[in-house]
């Protein structure tokens, strides 16, 4: 069995050079639990889920764009969303959530 008790607030942090930061968790073939931290208004380019998604805020704003579609995500939000959804995700604030994919 695997235990390990982390503080996500202490996970993926940002220096002063680096504009994203991915940390895997957990990974499993397409599945995975990530922590993304992103600095105010750098964007994650374009690109296709795989799986389908959740992203919860964990910290800051976010916002995710899909076709014709914007959505901003605060502090404590989740959004969900299905595979091959192409999407890009721009940061309103220094902005920290997890990304779990199944």
């Amino acid at each position: 069995m695997y235990y390990n008790v982390l503080k996500a607030k202490d996970l993926a942090e940002l220096d002063n050079d680096r504009l994203f930061r991915k940390e895997v968790l957990m990974q499993n073939n397409d599945s995975c639990f990530d922590i993304i931290s992103i600095k105010k208004d750098e964007i994650i380019d374009t690109h296709t889920a795989e799986a389908d998604a959740a992203v919860y805020v964990l910290d800051g704003e976010i916002e995710i764009h899909f076709d014709a579609q914007k959505f901003e995500v605060n502090k404590g939000e989740l959004l969900m969303f299905k595979k091959d959804e192409q999407h890009k995700v721009v940061a309103k604030k220094d902005s920290k959530f997890f990304l779990i994919k199944i």
